[in-house]
C-alpha cells in the first residue's frame, strides 16, 4: 500500500473481475467510461459532454448506468457535477483496455475540448493540457503547454515542478521534425532547463542539459541563449570542477554578451556567480563589485526577493573577508526584506546566512535558531546549496557549544549532499576534516590522519587553505601528546594562509588556537600574547561574542 499506484502491477484476476463488470455495461456506457478514464480519475459533466458529443438525455442515461454498476459516483450538483471512479484501480484497468491508437485520439480530443471549454481561465489548465497533448503525441502543443506549466511553477516558487515540465518540453520538441526553427526551440528549451537546475544548485545536471546544444548555439550565433549557456558553464567550472580561472573566463563572456543583447537576467546571474567565484579566490573587492551590480539591478526594479538574495550573498562575502559587523547588518536587512517578499527561496538563503553571521559574531544559540529555519526552508524547496551551507553552519555552532556528536552528524550530512550533487569536492573535504575534529573532541581517537592530510592536499579553493590547516592543527593538538609540534606547524600554516588571503576573522581564530597550544606547552606569556592578538583582530572584525569569550580566557590566565 506504500507504493505509488502507477508502480503497482494489478493481478490478472482483479483485472478480469473489473473488465467483466465493464464488459457487461451497455455499449454507450462502456464507451463513456473509457473516455472518462482518459480524462483522469475525475471528469466533469461539461467536459465529458463536450468530448463525447452525446445528447444530454443519452449522457445522463449512460452516467446513471455507470453509477448503478458502482463503477463511478457523482459529486456536486448537476450540471456542475463531477464523476469519480470509485477505485483508482478501476480507472487504470479501463484506461489500459483502450487500444493505443484510440487512446491517443481521445487524449487529443480531450486537450482540444479543455482549450475551448476553459479558454477564459486556461492558465489554470496548462499542466493537464501538457499531459494530454504529450500522451496524444501532439508534441508541438505538448511543448507549448509544458513551457507554460514550467512558467506557472516558477511563479509559484516551485522550481522542482518547473524542472519537471521543462524536461517534458525538451522531450516534446526533440520529437519534432528538425528544422532551423525547431533547432532554436531546442536551444531555448535546454537552456531554460539548465537555468532552472542551476538555481537549485544542480549544477552538474544543468551542464548536462546544455551540453547537446552548446555547439548548436555557437553555430547560430544565438547570443540571447549563449550568455545563459556561458553562465551555466562558468558555474560548472566553479562549483563542480573548481577551476576558477576557466569559470571566470566563461562568466566574463556571459557578462559581455548579456550587455550586448540587454539580457538583465543573465547579467544578474553572471555577476552573482562571478562574485561567488572571486570571493572563493579571496578577491573580495572584485567580488563586492560584481555582487553590488546584481543588487543594483534588483533594487532598480524593486524585486524584493532578488534584493534579499543579493544582500544575503554580500553578507556571505563579508563573513569570509572578516567584516562581521557588515555581514550581520547586511544579512539582517536581507532577512527583513525576504519576510516582506514572502518568497521561500530568499527566506532559505537569508535565514541561513543571517544564522552564519550570528555564528561569526559568537552568538551560538541565535545562530542555531536562524540556521535551523534556513535549513527547513532549503529542504522544503530542494535548495541544495543553502541546505548544505546550513548543515555546515550547524556543525560549527554545535561544535563551539560543546555538542560534538551533534556537530559530527551535521558535518557528515553536508558531505552526503555535496557528494550526491557532485558539488565542490574541496568543501566536502573541509566537512570531512571538521567531522574528524568533532570526533576527536568527542574522545573518539580512531582518526586516520593520513586521510585528513590527503583531504588538505586535494584542496583547490583558496579561501579554505587556512581553514583546513587550523582544523588539522586542532585535531593534532587534541589527539594525544605526541603531535604537539606537528600541530604547531599546521597552526602556523593557517596563520600564514589567512593573513595572505586577508581572512581576518579566521586569522583571529588561528591566533586563539595558537594561544591554546602555548598553554598546553606551559608557555603562559606566549599563550597570553597570542590570545591578545586574537582578541584585537576579532574586535576589529566585530565578532563581539568571540571577543568576550577570549577576554574571559585571558583574564583567567593572568
Amino acid at each position: 500500500m506504500a507504493k505509488d499506484i502507477q508502480d503497482m502491477t494489478i493481478p490478472s484476476t482483479i483485472q478480469d473481475v473489473i473488465m467483466a463488470r465493464v464488459d457487461s455495461l451497455p455499449e454507450g456506457a462502456k464507451d463513456l467510461l473509457q473516455t472518462g478514464s482518459v480524462i483522469e480519475r475525475e471528469f466533469s459533466y461539461e467536459l465529458i459532454k463536450r468530448v463525447t458529443g452525446y445528447s444530454e438525455q443519452s449522457l445522463l442515461s449512460h452516467l446513471s448506468a455507470l453509477r448503478d454498476s458502482e463503477l463511478v459516483y457523482e459529486r456536486g450538483i448537476f450540471p456542475q457535477s463531477t464523476n469519480i471512479f470509485k477505485h483508482a484501480l478501476t480507472r487504470d484497468v479501463v484506461y489500459e483496455s483502450i487500444l493505443s491508437k484510440r487512446r491517443k485520439r481521445l487524449h487529443d480530443q480531450i486537450g482540444a475540448a479543455i482549450e475551448e471549454l476553459y479558454k477564459d481561465n486556461i492558465n489554470e489548465h496548462y499542466e493537464v493540457l501538457a499531459e494530454h497533448f504529450i500522451a496524444s503525441e501532439n508534441y508541438e502543443k505538448g511543448a507549448k503547454y509544458s513551457k507554460l506549466s514550467a512558467k506557472n511553477a516558477e511563479k509559484s516558487a516551485s522550481l522542482s515542478d518547473a524542472i519537471t515540465y521543462a524536461k517534458k518540453r525538451v522531450a516534446s520538441i526533440e520529437k519534432l521534425s528538425q528544422t532551423d526553427t525547431v533547432a532554436k526551440q531546442i536551444i531555448d528549451a535546454r537552456t531554460i532547463l539548465g537555468l532552472y537546475m542551476a538555481q537549485l544548485s544542480s549544477i552538474a545536471e544543468a551542464k548536462k542539459a546544455i551540453d547537446p546544444i552548446f555547439d548548436l548555439a555557437l553555430k547560430y550565433d544565438y547570443k540571447r541563449r549563449l550568455c545563459q549557456i556561458y553562465t551555466i558553464v562558468g558555474a560548472y567550472n566553479n562549483f563542480v570542477e573548481e577551476d576558477y580561472l576557466e569559470g571566470s573566463k566563461h562568466l566574463e563572456k556571459a557578462l559581455k554578451i548579456s550587455e550586448e543583447v540587454d539580457d538583465i537576467v543573465s547579467f544578474v546571474l553572471a555577476n552573482y556567480y562571478l562574485g561567488q567565484a572571486l570571493s572563493f579566490n579571496c578577491e573580495f573587492e572584485k567580488a563586492y563589485s560584481h555582487m553590488n551590480k546584481a543588487l543594483e539591478i534588483n533594487e532598480a526594479v524593486n524585486n524584493l526577493w532578488g534584493i534579499a538574495a543579493m544582500k544575503s550573498l554580500i553578507g556571505m562575502v563579508y563573513q569570509l573577508h572578516g567584516k562581521i559587523d557588515f555581514a550581520y547588518e547586511a544579512t539582517s536587512e536581507a532577512l527583513q526584506i525576504a519576510e516582506e517578499s514572502g518568497d521561500i527561496y530568499s527566506k532559505a538563503l537569508s535565514y541561513t546566512n543571517h544564522g552564519l553571521s550570528c555564528y561569526c559574531k559568537g552568538f551560538f544559540k541565535e545562530a542555531v535558531t536562524y540556521i535551523l529555519s534556513g535549513a527547513d526552508y532549503s529542504k522544503r524547496t530542494n535548495y541544495v546549496s543553502w541546505e548544505l551551507a546550513a548543515l555546515y553552519g550547524l556543525g560549527d555552532a554545535y561544535f563551539d557549544m560543546g555538542e560534538y556528536q551533534e556537530s559530527q552528524n551535521y558535518y557528515n550530512e553536508a558531505v552526503s549532499i555535496l557528494v550526491q550533487n557532485s558539488l565542490m569536492p574541496s568543501f566536502s573535504n573541509l566537512c570531512k576534516i571538521a567531522s574528524a575534529r568533532a570526533k576527536i573532541m568527542n574522545n573518539e581517537k580512531d582518526i586516520n590522519l593520513e586521510s585528513v592530510h590527503d583531504y588538505h592536499d586535494k584542496n583547490k579553493i583558496r579561501y579554505l587553505e587556512g581553514w583546513m590547516a587550523r582544523y588539522i592543527g586542532e585535531i593534532l593538538l587534541n589527539i594525544d601528546d605526541q603531535h604537539v609540534f606537528e600541530a604547531e606547524d599546521w597552526i602556523k600554516k593557517a596563520i600564514e594562509a589567512d593573513r595572505k588571503n586577508d581572512m581576518r576573522w579566521h586569522l583571529g581564530r588561528d591566533y586563539a588556537l595558537y594561544a591554546e597550544l602555548f598553554k598546553r606547552k606551559g608557555d603562559q606569556p606566549k599563550a597570553r600574547e597570542n590570545l591578545g592578538k586574537a582578541i584585537e583582530i576579532l574586535r576589529e572584525c566585530g565578532a563581539d561574542g568571540w571577543v568576550e569569550k577570549y577576554e574571559k580566557k585571558l583574564a583567567s590566565a593572568s
